[in-house]
């Protein structure tokens, strides 16, 4: 999910800055000027907007200067204007001069160009279906100027990206190894296009784009055995309005197995329909929902199902049905899974791990297939989470709504990770495909899944466990597709108001010559928290493998963070600027650490404590155990609120395990959840009867 920017300064910089602190009599306060834009493009007489921003004093004045004669001009409020004829060399510098230090500067560059042309860019082709992993050639075709290099661009990044895919300089777009999502705007996640784009290198303001539908193949119709990872629905999930219907559909997630039986295993509100279902219900593959709301080929039969409503604890969201002869793969394979891939390098099909599965563990990698976005990859985020009131709807977008809490819950981090349609779909561990969970909700942010040995136990029938039908252990080798330079890793960014910067400072300066005392502690700052965004911590600069003893998590209320390194620039107490420039010699803050077992066991008491009081708080939707953002090693107690619900001011630390808030949508599993642009065109029941846009469960 989504926080990516992280800022870099170069290593000149940091040094140029390192001389800062507190001031002394006589010494002028250290100051920073920037430039915005940075760099820009100008035409021959035309004009370009320049600002300044000034830290380190409160007086922003600046002095606009263009350096070197006959190279244009410049306003006092930083208006440029470019000179009537290209300079040599083309490139000038705008200048920004401090009023309050005369040696502190900003500059920004400037290429002055030729008289601007009608420079147009056309990509082809316009639009494009690209299958997951697949490829698309596209062509640039550039008018209005002897230069017809351009820049290719996948969603606005040059190159592309891993989520979105990767575009090479002469057009070749590779796909992603699933779909990309954004918000339905009501909390949930649909599928969406990519833009690939190809921008003028003569003129950057000329650009052609094409519109990338990706798609999943084989995840809905399969001729044969069907293999899961696919759509899949009961055949009664639909419901008639007046001259509408609705029908619905999710992911036939897994094959199990039960005394030499073998069942399709998916979500209750995928297979019984939130409680409405029966006992021997038809199906279908692909599901209502990717079949025009008409029936499909029966695969299975309804067997057995969790009650959402009156089921004994731990309560799960899962269904079992029995297979119909020849309509399933027997094999358990299932869609992308596999550790190799075919000669067009798309990953095969193939079966989880045999067995019973595993725990979920923090930071472990783990994937999914799933019918609308097919193979995701992300980390868990939490474990052993307490999740509250998520919503379902009894029938298909119609009947009584009920809400569903839940314990010792698996958290997976993104909202990419899976959309509405996938529910139902196998989570698996990245390195072995071992099971770990059973997708079944999710928020803009975060996938649920009810942990494998929950589900498992409620269908065991006496002496007859129940099992994973599959083969042994293997990578998810499309977690690590397609093979191009892939971006950043997970990472988390996060920015503190200046009123709490203020308090940090102050906790911060009234207890500087104790919080200087460990001896691992190099330099005290003060920046923002990345365990709640939005505080303020004061910040650490510890000496990497050193003992963190005396170092407290809180300091009269007030967050504290730990940067490890092995030699920092600056010692004692730095200024906020100063924190965030020294932060860039190490290695950014991870979204999700590993965290030792004894840590967890640590937290897992606290949880048990408080877990039943913080549930019952205003805003509060969940509650597990994670990784600190702001301790690296140290276990968190995960508070998961509601985006826009008041809630009570979290602390910093419960019984001395940090606390870490997780803002997000409403957990939701199938209730008010719509794909907009798919629509049905399957025969209406009656003469004049149209079909609704699709209903599907997260």
């Amino acid at each position: 999910m989504r926080f990516r920017y992280v800022i870099f300064l170069s290593l000149l910089g940091l040094f140029l800055i390192s001389c800062g602190g507190g001031n002394s009599p006589g010494v002028l306060p250290t100051i920073r000027v920037s430039v915005a834009p940075a760099s820009a493009s100008v035409a021959v007489g035309q004009q370009k907007q320049f600002s300044a921003s000034v830290s380190g004093t409160n007086n922003q004045s600046v002095n606009w200067s263009v350096v070197g004669a006959g190279n244009g001009t410049i306003s006092a409020s930083g208006l440029y204007t470019a000179p009537t004829s290209v300079p040599n060399p083309a490139l000038v510098t705008v200048m920004a001069t401090s009023q309050v230090n005369g040696a502190d500067s900003g500059t920004a560059a400037v290429t002055v160009t030729s008289a601007a042309q009608n420079v147009t860019v056309v990509v082809s082709p316009g639009t494009a279906d690209v299958a997951t992993f697949g490829t698309k050639q596209f062509s640039a075709m550039v008018n209005g100027t002897a230069n017809t290099a351009v820049t290719w661009q996948v969603n606005g990044t040059s190159g592309g990206s891993k989520q979105f895919g990767f575009v090479s300089s002469s057009g070749l777009y590779v796909a992603p190894s699933g779909v990309p999502t954004k918000s339905d705007g009501q909390g949930g996640s649909v599928t969406t296009t990519v833009t690939v784009a190809a921008i003028s290198q003569a003129d950057a303001s000329a650009k052609g784009s094409a519109v990338v539908t990706l798609t999943v193949v084989g995840q809905n119709a399969q001729s044969g055995a069907i293999k899961l990872g696919s759509s899949g629905s009961n055949s009664k999930d639909s419901s008639v309005s007046g001259q509408t219907i609705t029908c619905c559909g999710g992911t036939l997630g897994s094959l199990v197995a039960r005394g030499g039986t073998q069942f399709i295993l998916s979500n209750n509100h995928v297979l019984a329909r939130s409680d409405s279902a029966a006992a021997g219900d038809a199906i279908a593959n692909p599901g209502l929902v990717d079949n025009n709301c008409a029936a499909a080929t029966t695969v299975a039969n309804l067997t057995q199902f969790y009650n959402l409503e009156t089921g004994p604890l731990p309560r799960v969201d899962a269904a079992i049905a029995q297979v119909v002869a020849g309509k399933v793969d027997a094999g358990g394979n299932i869609l992308y899974l596999g550790a190799t891939v075919d000669g067009n390098g798309v990953p095969v099909a193939a079966a989880p791990r045999a067995g019973t599965g595993i725990a979920a563990l923090i930071g472990e990698p783990v994937a999914k297939s799933g019918r609308s976005t097919g193979l995701t990859c992300s980390t868990v985020f939490a474990t052993n989470v307490n999740v509250q009131n998520v919503q379902y709807q009894k029938g298909c977008g119609t009947g009584t709504t009920f809400n569903v809490s839940y314990t010792n819950q698996v958290d997976i981090t993104g909202g990419s990770f899976s959309a509405q349609g996938d529910s139902g779909s196998l989570i698996v561990d990245q390195n072995t495909a071992d099971p770990v969970a059973l997708l079944f909700a999710g928020s803009d942010v975060d996938t649920v899944g009810n942990p494998v040995s929950a589900v498992l136990n409620f269908f065991k029938s006496g002496a007859n466990s129940v099992t994973f039908v599959g083969g042994g252990a293997h990578q998810v080798i499309g977690c690590t597709l397609p093979v191009k330079p892939q971006s950043a890793g997970l990472t988390v960014s996060a920015q503190a108001s200046s009123e709490s910067l203020q308090l940090a400072t102050k906790v911060r300066d009234a207890h500087a010559a104790e919080l200087m005392a460990p001896a691992a502690v190099q330099a005290v700052g003060v920046g923002a928290s990345y365990d709640n965004p939005g505080e303020a911590a004061v910040v650490f600069f510890v000496t990497q493998g050193q003992s963190r003893a005396g170092i407290p998590a809180v300091v009269d209320g007030v967050r504290t963070r730990i940067v490890e390194g092995a030699l920092f620039a600056r010692r004692g107490a730095i200024s906020a600027e100063d924190t965030q420039a020294m932060e860039q010699s190490v290695a950014p803050p991870q979204l999700v650490y590993t965290i030792a077992e004894s840590e967890v066991a640590r937290a897992k008491i606290v949880h048990a404590a408080h877990v039943d009081e913080w549930m019952n708080k205003a805003g509060v939707q969940g509650m597990g155990i994670g990784s600190s953002a702001d301790a690296p090693g140290e276990a968190a107690m995960v508070i998961f609120t509601v985006r826009g619900v008041a809630h009570e001011a979290i602390p910093a630390v419960i019984d001395g395990v940090r606390t870490r808030v997780r803002e997000g949508s409403r957990f939701r599993a199938g209730f008010g959840d719509k794909e907009p642009h798919r629509v049905c065109s399957a025969p209406a029941t009656t003469a004049n009867q149209k079909i609704n846009s699709n209903k599907l469960p997260h």
